[in-house]
């Protein structure tokens, strides 16, 4: 499909600079553009490219001030960033949109499917759950009993969501995410055993969350794993039973949380943090990757390092531990003059 500068301008709140009918109808690199395609500027890191791009239309910054002539025709904007994020998101969703129910889905008779939903191959809806209007269920799958996805939510491939669990509007949860399995709980014996504790709380996503493959989000022992609205997820992350994540914030990939610990809102968490069970985190914590958080965090700190300290100390002490050989030596030597007196 085609679009022309002046309809993408309107779309984006924008200018057009040089042709409003020119034509694209894909989106690339600025440094790979060719004609019929689109790309954007928005790291000065770029400018250079601006000059020598074959793209049609550019998306710049309303401040942008060229240094030579640009073969392409702009469309300034407040921010190229956001604005070239927001036409992401149509070409993808122009390109995946898929409606209808396949003859080879299985659905109960119980479940409650709504409005222009693609329910794909394989995919399996069980009794009593909601299917919202809009939603995309991509082939194989599991919507357990009693579940509830709000309208607009995409599931891609081969997501299973367990029994009574929820899931908000506008959300997506990308392939092989696995939703509301058995917190990890078990009770020592006089024997040596383990007996299970029965998880018979659910997982709640509300609006908004993106949540990325292969992540793992443990249904709570008794009431609820909660992710609230805006959170954004990455792949590979595993959170445990009645974890609770505040709004907006963000966890990068391979991060672990333990069991029943909350984090507040509009936190940054890097990949590979590890965080132990029972603790409070505050709003707008910064942790870097690889940290272990086994104490709790008040609002606004930034921690680094395993066992995590506050980020300023952790790189204080990084430097003498990286010069701590030379340091070794030095008190060694100090030690000799001391004894010679």
């Amino acid at each position: 499909m085609d679009f022309t500068a002046r309809q993408i301008a309107d779309v984006l709140n924008g200018k057009v600079e040089g042709d409003p009918e020119v034509t694209v109808s894909r989106l690339a690199k600025i440094e790979e553009g060719l004609p019929g395609t689109m790309t954007f500027l928005a790291n000065p890191l770029y400018t250079p490219h601006i000059y020598t791009t074959k793209a049609s239309i550019i998306v710049v910054n309303e401040d942008f001030i060229p240094a030579q002539p640009i073969a392409g025709t702009l469309i300034r904007v407040e921010n190229a960033y956001t604005s070239f994020a927001k036409l992401l998101e149509i070409f993808q969703n122009l390109q995946s949109e898929k409606k209808g129910i396949s003859p080879h889905s299985f659905i109960s008779k119980s479940a409650n499917i709504g409005e222009d939903v693609y329910i794909g191959e394989f995919v399996s809806v069980g009794e009593n759950a909601v299917i919202g209007n809009q939603v995309q269920l991509h082939p194989q799958t599991f919507i357990g009993d009693n579940v509830t996805i709000g309208d607009k939510t995409t599931i891609f491939a081969g997501v299973k969501i367990y029994h009574d669990c929820v899931v908000g509007t506008n959300c997506t949860l990308h392939a092989g995410i696995v939703i509301g399995a058995d917190g990890f709980g078990f009770a020592p014996q006089a024997d040596n055993q383990y007996k299970k504790v029965i998880q018979a709380g659910n997982v709640v996503i509300h609006d908004n969350v993106e949540i990325g493959a292969n992540t793992t989000i443990d249904r709570a022992t008794l009431g609820s794993t909660v992710i609230h609205s805006g959170v954004k997820i990455d792949n590979l992350v595993q959170l445990a039973h009645n974890v609770e994540i505040g709004e907006n914030t963000v966890i990068a990939a391979q991060t672990g949380i333990s069991g029943s610990t909350k984090i507040g809102k509009n936190c940054l968490i890097a990949g590979q943090v590890g965080i132990v069970g029972h603790l409070n985190i505050g709003d707008n914590v910064k942790i870097g990757a690889q940290s272990g958080i086994e104490h709790d965090i008040k609002d606004g700190d930034v921690f680094l390092g395993t066992p995590a300290l506050e980020a300023g100390k952790t790189r204080r002490l990084y430097v003498y531990w990286r010069n701590f050989d030379q340091l070794a030596k030095k008190i060694y030597q100090l030690e000799k003059l001391l004894k010679k007196e």
